[in-house]
């Protein structure tokens, strides 16, 4: 069975309650069961993190390296500047999707750029809780096609 983590930076324990213009009026829980239904039905487990702290964000990729087989990460505002986690995700050996609810370049001018992005095989942003099952889908197809070649 497919294992996929998912990793949650600062502020999105605050969902449904943040800027719901921006963010949507679904909560975090909400989200995740979303998320979780549509893998259960693909046949993918999912590992669920969140955290406000960066270095607890790290050792959550440092973790996920040895249990999942890819992740996908929201890195919140530490997109733009955390080069620590940046650090980490090049370390990691594993396909890493980075995902954002909203259209972060439609946004502030700082918000437009990721230092996190380039060590990610790809970033999907926009589209609420739906850039989760994109990324979902994406690392499905990007495992499937990568067992194929070996």
């Amino acid at each position: 069975m497919l294992k996929i983590g998912i990793i949650n930076g600062p502020n999105l324990n605050r969902l449904g309650k943040r800027d719901r213009k921006i963010y949507g009026n679904l909560t975090w829980e909400e989200i995740s069961r979303e998320i979780e239904s549509f893998a259960q039905k693909k046949g993918i487990e999912l590992v669920i993190k969140q955290s406000n702290f960066e270095g607890e964000i790290i050792e959550f990729i440092q973790q996920f390296s040895s249990e999942v087989q890819g992740i996908i990460i929201n890195p919140a505002a530490y997109t733009h500047y955390s080069y620590a986690i940046a650090d980490a995700l090049r370390d990691c050996p594993l396909p890493v999707i980075e995902v954002h609810l909203s259209n972060i370049f439609s946004r502030e001018d700082f918000r437009g750029k990721s230092v996190t992005a380039p060590a990610c095989v790809g970033q999907i942003a926009g589209f609420g809780y739906q850039s989760y099952i994109l990324a979902i889908c994406a690392l499905q197809d990007l495992l499937k096609e990568k067992s194929l070649r070996i």
